[in-house]
């Protein structure tokens, strides 16, 4: 009965209106690959004008899109006038301008919630291959892209590209919200047992603390009032107890990380920053750079080419761990160090005014919009959640799949149903 409803749910938006944004999904694992689903959107969205001129006129989603797309790629424009890097910088915002059709095409394509809850059905195949492919690896030592690391396991996306514990955090939402629209709460339960897992056993602990946001958030919705909320934390937090201690008995990968991370507990900048694998000489480094270029920053993506002017002679990332080029740290690895540094002070105020229009637009979606959007809204908490470790905001992947939940978010917020001019 489950399967023959997420079957029709998945049948049900039809398959050519929204594969180049499930496309992206899909393709993620497998490096650039996934620019082309940002190419196939192009393509849509000019077919689209070619039939129906006025396709995005007064379209609120699309518009809220174009705001909050202006202030990314303004961030990263004026900070390319003075860039430590020209041709890196200007390079990176000529770029961005490929997330427009994007959000205009996942405008078009999600138009309505019978599309939008069928393509959250979809997302949730592609995240649950992932980790079904995720246990293999775990209990095999094997996955479909070759064998684990030592030190963490890494699923679809290969031994040399440990990102699938961040971009598992970020995407359960959509796993976690078809269990349990298809599966009650027993299907959310099992959703997020066979998440936990992999997520645990990636060796991230900006995964960790990005999946233990989405368990809030979801926690939270399912409760509905204070008191069960605690008691639902008092019985998650036994079951993760519990879960971290099997890891820690059975799993060197995440013993290993876990006893890096108790460093912290020693107290002193030594043992923080041995804790947190390097991240305060990063952050003492880009806090220099923030000195020297506070007003527009060292130019977006010009953080790894500023770092040795700025990293004293004996830096770790310079004499120890390079990027591939000698340049010492590829990114400050904190999405508010990243935007200070790179974009500067302007650049930081761009990003709030983003927040800004994000939450008007939130707020005017009215009651089912949110609703319909809280899948992509835990999403993006996790991406951005501040008090964590992150990935390159202005890199082609993470910067891709961060557009790309953008254009979701927006389309999601402002879905109409069947009838409603949809």
């Amino acid at each position: 009965m489950i399967e023959h409803r997420f079957l029709n749910a998945v049948k049900s938006i039809g398959f050519t209106v929204w594969w180049p944004l499930w496309l992206l999904a899909l393709l993620l694992p497998f490096g650039r690959s996934a620019e082309l689903g940002t190419l196939l959107c192009l393509v849509g969205v000019v077919l689209v004008l070619g039939r129906q001129r006025a396709a995005w006129r007064g379209d609120p989603g699309a518009r809220l899109f174009v705001l909050l797309l202006a202030c990314y790629v303004g961030a990263a424009l004026l900070s390319s006038f003075v860039a430590v890097m020209p041709g890196k910088s200007w390079g990176t915002t000529a770029g961005l301008l490929r997330y427009l059709p994007l959000g205009l095409y996942a405008a078009y394509a999600l138009r309505n919630r019978r599309f939008l809850h069928g393509f959250y059905a979809a997302l949730a195949a592609v995240i649950a291959f992932w980790v079904l492919d995720a246990w293999m690896q775990m209990l095999t030592g094997w996955s479909l892209r070759g064998q684990a690391d030592p030190e963490r396991i890494s699923g679809l996306f290969g031994a040399d590209d440990p990102k699938l514990g961040s971009t598992l955090a970020v995407l359960s939402p959509f796993l976690l919200w078809t269990a349990r629209q298809y599966g009650k709460r027993t299907g959310l339960i099992l959703a997020f047992a066979l998440l936990l897992g992999p997520v645990l056993l990636s060796g991230s602990r900006s995964a960790w603390i990005g999946f233990g946001l989405v368990t809030l958030l979801f926690m939270w919705r399912e409760a509905g009032s204070p008191l069960r909320f605690v008691a639902v934390c008092v019985a998650c937090g036994v079951v993760l107890l519990a879960a971290g201690g099997i890891a820690w008995k059975t799993s060197t990968r995440f013993e290993a990380r876990f006893e890096r991370t108790l460093m912290v507990l020693g107290g002193g900048e030594q043992s923080i920053n041995a804790a947190t694998t390097g991240r305060l000489d990063i952050w003492h480094t880009g806090l220099s750079m923030i000195q020297a270029h506070p007003l527009l920053g060292v130019g977006v993506r010009g953080f790894r080419y500023a770092y040795p002017h700025y990293a004293p002679p004996n830096d770790h990332f310079l004499v120890e761990e390079n990027c591939g080029d000698g340049s010492g740290a590829c990114h400050p690895h904190q999405l508010v160090m990243e935007v200070v540094a790179e974009t500067g002070v302007v650049g930081a105020l761009l990003w709030l005014l983003g927040v800004v229009f994000a939450c008007r637009g939130w707020r005017r979606a009215g009651a089912a919009g949110r609703t319909g959007a809280f899948p992509v809204t835990a999403s993006l908490a996790a991406m951005l959640f501040p008090l964590n470790a992150h990935l390159a905001f202005y890199s082609a992947w993470w910067g891709l799949l961060f557009a790309w939940l953008l254009a979701l978010w927006c389309a999601a917020l402002y879905a109409k149903e069947q009838g409603d001019g949809a």
